[in-house]
């Protein structure tokens, strides 16, 4: 195995072991960035001499007897919205084109705290305004879509680019690229990480968390970015103070009286039925562990659409008002046609998607009384052609791409509440197909400890892109 196929726990336990070096991990990380960037185009920048750099330091800490950690010296992507010091983060526009932060987020600067190493910054869709990120190609399928609009950071942890990156979620923007590219990706807890110097779009909406190659990677992660009740930066607006996560794993393999909700429409209405089969069959070897898979009804569900729009498209267009104003030539034909819409929508509107909203986090907190977690499709189809525009349901019905890839996520987005994909197959084209599993606000841990036992478990069905030849 080369350095860059590795997870980022296995990294990190053979740098501990002294067999694998900071310096080896990254140039090996670089060699493969090098060998797949000219077909993925995942990256907006690479800082690869201050990786090296950082690497080298991380080495010789570690070697002094000084690791920080189980990020120290791991080398990582951080989306091109979250602001780093010295480096551009122009959030994918022309309108921030050359834009040098004099500071870090603070989720950079809890990275860089950690030890992590910065490889550079991922594509993003612009300004995180859409679900494909068209700058990025699937490093399984060239001429599919990577998903957005965290497809950057997706597209180069399964490249092996990355061993571990940081998105942002506004309606699915983490977890549907994580899905579609055959990767991790989790959305904490509104609040929980600081989006404090992450450029936003929706702020009620927005979530930023990991994108890794196994669950127990995303756990690492999210220890190292949480607000803890002991931390005082980012105990402001943006951030939550709640206890860490913890990094354990899971000892045991079974998952007995774990209950699981399963939806009984919605979540599997208009799905593909490879990824029904796909996500069903991962349901069952749960069962098989000892998990309950209970029916629920989704609260609220011919709301979620309209809900999340009225929340994101006015909360977006307030944000972006002055620039669109003075320079609306800048911005991207897609992106500006959505800003301008906000515009339009009414206050009546947005207040009455608050009010809805209200209504379902009440009736998803019952919900959550009754199970102890949701699972379902993350995306109701594998990953798209670059140039397809819709997808036709078997029912005849046709949906636009950006529209269906939001769908199945957005109720995660209103609420709040923590949503994680894992990869549970792959359809009849080779692509990956992604089960999402939704959890309590707060309940990282547990969300986390059910995604392990089922990857930990189940028979491999997915191969790691990571370990495929360049090209592939």
């Amino acid at each position: 195995m080369q350095p860059y196929e590795m997870s980022l726990t296995e990294a990190s336990d053979a740098i501990a072991s002294g067999s694998l070096s900071p310096v080896e991990l990254t140039d090996s990380v670089l060699a493969r960035l090098e060998a797949t960037e000219p077909l993925h185009h995942a990256y907006a920048t690479v800082t690869a001499d201050a990786a090296r750099a950082q690497a080298a330091a991380a080495e010789r800490e570690i070697a002094a007897g000084r690791r920080r950690g189980p990020l120290h010296g791991i080398p990582m992507a951080l989306k091109d919205l979250i602001d780093t010091a010295g480096v551009e983060t122009a959030s994918g526009s022309a309108v921030d084109a050359g834009r040098i932060p004099d500071r870090d987020a603070i989720v950079a600067a809890r990275l860089g705290q950690a030890g992590a190493v910065l490889l550079g910054k991922a594509h993003t869709h612009e300004f995180a305004y859409g679900l494909t990120t068209p700058q990025t190609r699937n490093p399984w399928a060239p001429d599919r879509t990577a998903g957005g609009s965290s497809g950057g950071s997706a597209a180069a942890v399964a490249a092996g680019a990355a061993t571990f990156a940081l998105g942002t979620d506004t309606g699915g923007s983490i977890r549907v690229p994580a899905a579609l590219t055959g990767v991790v990706g989790l959305k904490p807890t509104y609040d929980l990480v600081p989006r404090e110097g992450v450029t936003p779009l929706s702020w009620s909406l927005d979530h930023v968390g990991p994108l890794t190659r196994t669950v127990h990677d995303a756990r690492l992660v999210l220890d190292a970015i949480a607000t803890r009740a002991a931390d005082g930066a980012g105990s402001g607006p943006g951030s939550a103070s709640r206890p860490p996560t913890g990094h354990r794993p899971q000892d045991h393999d079974r998952l007995d009286g774990l209950r699981i909700g399963v939806p009984t429409a919605y979540y599997f209405d208009r799905v593909d039925p490879g990824v029904e089969a796909a996500v069903r069959a991962a349901l069952d070897h749960m069962a098989g562990l000892g998990a309950h898979l209970v029916d629920v009804q989704i609260p609220l569900p011919d709301a979620v659409q309209a809900t999340h729009w009225a929340l994101m498209v006015p909360e977006a267009t307030a944000y972006h008002a002055p620039r669109l104003r003075a320079a609306p030539e800048r911005y991207g034909a897609d992106v500006r046609v959505l800003l301008e819409a906000g515009a339009l929508l009414p206050a009546v509107d947005h207040i009455r998607a608050q009010q809805a909203r209200t209504l379902m986090r009440r009736q998803w907190a019952q919900l959550l009384r009754e199970v102890d977690l949701v699972a379902a499709p993350t995306v109701p189809a594998t990953a798209a052609r670059s140039d397809q525009e819709s997808f036709t349901w078997p029912d005849g019905t046709t949906e636009a791409v950006a529209d269906a890839y939001v769908r199945l996520c957005a109720p995660a987005n209103i609420t709040g509440l923590p949503a994680l994909s894992l990869p549970v197959g792959v359809d009849h084209d080779g692509l990956p197909i992604g089960m999402q599993l939704i959890g309590r606000p707060f309940g990282e841990t547990a969300l986390l400890d059910a995604a392990s036992t089922y990857e930990r478990t189940c028979a491999p069905t997915l191969p790691v892109m990571a370990r495929q030849p360049a090209g592939i």
